[in-house]
């Protein structure tokens, strides 16, 4: 009992100790402003906190600041923005207002990346090239989109197939889809899993919600596994901790103005909201657009051979019976003309002969035949025109449907996003985000596809922290209502008329209208008015009625089938991690992670070979990457090693090696070695999808090629079909044996220099050097059905890939410039980039302009909140190459600008802008629409308006 009391004592006198060392700390409350050092603007939503300890607060709208904290003075107060650089300063007096002057890190050299590294660094600092795009910037740029502004990257190209998609990519080789090409939205890769394409800008992310873009040109596959030989984007979505609030955008535009034939002019209406907040550890935020615009039409009305892949004379079947329009779909059907005939005569005269033994008991003399042959209806005029010489060697074709009576130009955007944060403590944040999309357009592949009401779902779990990060998504893709235009116009041809009844009634027509005195010209345009007698025209009922059902009905064969809907359920399954161990090791920086992914195609066969099978693939891979500063920090080393495999394929090691050197203050060399490799896409691979009648488009794999049996009855290569054609001499033609099909591989050097002089001009250049080996290649391959030389009069066309025998070699360099002074800035940059060892054995798809030029002048705030922005861009002539057409692009340039006017005190901006101001109509791509200009005008409000 004596002890009890004892303790109890202690406990008390404790207890008074502590509430007399409590009472005798003073608590200081310490205020005061925080403004943007640039524009003397208040900055709401700003961090202040107590340096080590768990004290806080916020500014608010008017960037006024409150903390309490119970330490003895002088404290140090952290100020803490994102886009701008943190401040730390020492309060001696807690009765004097705190007044604070944030800078922007959004200036010459400021800027942190960590795409280059995948840690963050110093875009001076950066071992390879990049360009950033950031939250200023996009605010400022004078296109619809922030997606249109990265083409004035420097080294960047792109391909325009309707208004909202965009493919890009880097250094070479650009195509529709752009395949070498990766795109990041938050580390999801968002390219469709079944159709190949990247979609940030047709169900992706907002301008609303984008805090930064940045782009690796080249290789990085070293870091970001297959993919990405050419290059890699990752776009990054504000945080809600970091970017809390309301903001709205509302837009109002104008496009296809001029020209009708280029499509309808129309208004585009286009929202944007987001919300965000937090509530002590949690946070989330929503996000929504939409948008709605009459699209550019594809309206190249140019004849184009298919078979040899050049251009021909004329634009309609008037000046060539066997017109195929480069944007006229149908018509890609086509017949020899005595090839018919001979069919007829041996048709009819076989069915004559068979009859006639039958009644008759005997078979029909030579007399009786021939009788028969000049006096049957169905028989007489292809028999008399073959042997009077009527009938020419010439090949008719059917007569097709322009692109704007076949496809949806009523182009629709919707894109929803949801995020929620929690973060356990000021390191570890676990993230919940889920992004969904839909959208109607219109993009080219081997034909035109109407995307309608395509959409793309992506969900992620993210658990991250200061060194490391544990990430799973999947990608779950839906075709909607998409559909092949080229196979919807030949199914409406052939359900009115069957090819079977229409070439024979225009050649039977053609003999009679020479026979009434016609020459040829008139005698074809006869016999297609007569075999065109009642034809479905673009805007009938039967027209349309036709057009709905064929939409409807998926690609294939079967119930439900034999039309031109795809059905496309793919999805994508992929898990990561990465953990930073350079605080342990501390010696040297050492990063490592690791990766799994699995496709899993549906289609059921309309694309892939699907239909009575499930067909996964699974890859996974691993990287490491060591860095080390030398000589007082002047010098990084950085080494990185991947390896990679696909089920499909072999496994295979990408090394990476870099330097930078600081030749002087913001002044830096570097030098890199990477290697890089991509994988057959998911379509290189499996896709088994019939084009058009007799021609087919098939993967690289074995198995596809032993289903067609093109390992036993060899395809003959194109060019020597096209010599045989010219000659008639069977030794010109060449089997083509497949090789083992691989990933594409790519050794790519660079040099460059990044120099900041006196803080005003900043100067960024670079020289790489790029060899590929087993380059893929697209190869159309001739099947002779009974694998003669006279079988080619009906060949199987089939179109596949294979990797090229060849070593490919392009190079480039480019020059980038830019000036500020206050809030004054001047812009240029030129690119050159060529392939300096070309394929002769397969299809050359290299589609680059050797020069491009942009330049820009802007002044974010000229006068009062007055503000604006100019860019031109100007790029070369060159010829492209696809699988859907081939020809020469014009050089072309364009002129966009804006003017804006910011008011703070409504926390408002209105921009009034034009893209293409000039409205000269250009395309990027052969077989893709004209671009015209667009006019438009934004309000945007925001409640952390900066």
């Amino acid at each position: 009992m004596k002890l009890t009391r004892q303790k109890h004592r202690w406990l008390i006198v404790v207890l008074l100790l502590l509430g007399h060392l409590t009472y005798g700390q003073t608590q200081h409350t310490i205020s005061g402003t925080v403004v943007n050092a640039t524009t003397s603007q208040a900055l709401p939503g700003v961090t202040v906190s107590v340096k080590g300890a768990a004290t806080g607060a916020v500014t608010n709208n008017n960037g006024e600041f409150t903390v309490k904290t119970t330490r003895s003075l002088p404290v140090t107060l952290v100020f803490t923005y994102v886009g701008f650089k943190t401040q730390e300063i020492s309060v001696q007096d807690a009765s004097a207002s705190v007044n604070i002057q944030l800078a922007s890190t959004e200036i010459l050299g400021q800027e942190v990346v960590v795409s280059a590294s995948r840690v963050a660094e110093s875009i001076m600092e950066s071992p390879v090239s990049i360009e950033k795009l950031s939250t200023r910037a996009i605010k400022e740029t004078p296109t619809l989109s922030f997606y249109d502004a990265i083409t004035n990257f420097k080294g960047v190209e792109s391909s325009v197939q309707s208004l909202t998609f965009r493919s890009i990519t880097t250094r070479g080789f650009n195509a529709n889809g752009n395949t070498r090409f990766n795109q990041f939205i938050d580390g999801m890769d968002n390219q469709a899993p079944g159709l190949n394409f990247s979609v940030g800008n047709i169900v992706g992310i907002s301008d609303l919600d984008v805090e930064s873009v940045e782009l690796l040109p080249g290789a990085s596959s070293a870091l970001y596994g297959a993919g990405g030989i050419n290059g890699t984007l990752l776009m990054t979505s504000k945080n809600p901790y970091d970017y809390q609030g309301l903001s709205l955008q509302l837009k109002a535009a104008m496009n296809n103005v001029g020209p009708s034939a280029r499509g309808s002019s129309g208004f585009i209406p286009e929202i944007n909201a987001r919300y965000a907040k937090s509530f002590g550890k949690f946070a989330f935020k929503v996000t929504v657009g939409y948008l709605q615009a009459n699209d550019w039409w594809a309206a190249d009305s140019t004849n184009f051979d298919r078979l040899n892949l050049t251009k021909k004379n004329g634009f309609n079947h008037g000046s060539d019976p066997n017109y195929d329009g480069v944007n006229v779909y149908g018509d890609e059907i086509n017949a020899n003309m005595r090839s018919v005939a001979n069919s007829a005569v041996a048709v009819g005269t076989n069915a004559f002969i068979q009859q006639f033994t039958a009644t008759a008991g005997r078979a029909p003399t030579p007399a009786e035949i021939l009788n028969f042959q000049t006096t049957n209806p169905n028989v007489r005029p292809f028999f008399l025109g073959l042997q009077g010489g009527i009938i020419p060697n010439q090949s008719v074709s059917r007569t097709g449907y322009r692109e704007s009576d076949l496809v949806d130009y009523d182009t629709k955007s919707l894109r929803t996003g949801a995020a929620f944060h929690y973060r356990f403590n000021s390191e570890l944040e676990a993230i919940v985000q889920g992004n969904w999309g839909m959208g109607t357009s219109v993009y080219t592949g081997t034909d035109r596809y109407s995307l309608r009401n395509f959409n793309l779902g992506q969900y992620k779990l993210e658990l991250k922290g200061k060194n490391f990060f544990l990430r799973g998504y999947t990608t779950q893709e839906r075709s909607g209502e998409a559909y092949n235009a080229t196979a919807l116009a030949s199914l409406i041809n052939e359900g009115w008329k069957p090819s079977t009844a229409w070439f024979p009634q225009y050649v039977g027509n053609y003999v009679g209208a020479r026979g009434a005195g016609l020459d040829d010209a008139a005698a074809h345009a006869a016999a297609r008015n007569a075999a065109d007698v009642g034809r479905f025209t673009p805007g009938s009922p039967q027209f349309q009625t036709a057009k709905d059902t064929i939409s409807n009905k998926y690609i294939g064969v079967g119930a439900g089938k034999n039309g031109a809907r795809f059905d496309d359920k793919t999805n994508l399954y992929h898990y990561e991690g990465m953990y930073n161990f350079s605080h342990l090791v501390k010696i040297f920086e050492l990063q490592a992670g690791a990766s799994y992914r699995r496709y899993d195609l549906n289609s059921g066969g309309t694309i892939f070979d699907d239909a009575n099978r499930d067909i996964k693939i699974d890859e996974y891979g691993a990287f490491l990457q060591v860095g080390k500063k030398l000589v007082k920090d002047r010098i990084k080393l950085t080494a990185s090693m991947r390896f990679d495999k696909n089920e499909n394929f072999e496994g295979r090691f990408t090394p990476r090696f870099t330097g930078v050197f600081t030749v002087a203050k913001d002044n830096n060399i570097r030098l890199s070695y990477q290697t890089g490799f991509r994988n057959p896409t998911t379509q290189n691979q499996y896709i088994d999808l019939e084009v058009r009648a007799n021609t087919r488009q098939i993967g690289g794999l074995p198995e596809l090629l032993n289903k067609y049996n093109l390992n036993t009855n060899k395809g003959y290569t194109q060019a020597s079909v096209q010599r045989f054609q010219q000659t008639g001499n069977p030794a010109d033609l060449k089997q083509y044996t497949p090789t083992e099909f691989k990933p594409e591989k790519v050794q790519a050097y660079e040099i460059g220099y990044r120099g900041l002089i006196k803080n005003r001009l900043l100067i960024d250049a670079y020289y790489y050097y790029n060899s590929y080996k087993d380059f893929i290649n697209t190869i159309v391959l001739i099947q002779s059905p009974d694998g003669t030389p006279a079988g080619l009069a009906a060949p199987r066309i089939f179109s596949t890939v294979d990797n090229n025998p060849e070593q490919v070699v392009t190079q480039g360099w480019a020059l980038g410039l830019d000036y500020v002074v206050n809030t004054w800035n001047i812009s240029g940059n030129v690119s050159y980039n060529d392939m300096t060892k070309q394929p002769v054995s397969l299809y050359n798809d290299f589609n680059t302009p050797k020069y491009r030029v942009n330049l820009g002048f802007g002044n974010r705030n000229v006068y009062k909140n007055l503000g604006f922005n100019i860019s031109y861009r100007w790029q070369d002539s060159y010829q492209w190459n696809s699988t859907f057409a081939v020809g020469d692009i014009p050089a072309f340039s364009t002129l966009d600008a804006q003017i804006s006017y910011r008011v703070p005190t409504a926390k408002a901006t209105i921009k009034l802008g034009g893209s293409n101001l000039l409205n000269h109509y250009y395309n990027t791509s052969y077989g893709n629409p004209m671009i015209g200009g667009i006019y438009y005008i934004s309000l945007t409000f925001d409640e952390l308006l900066r």
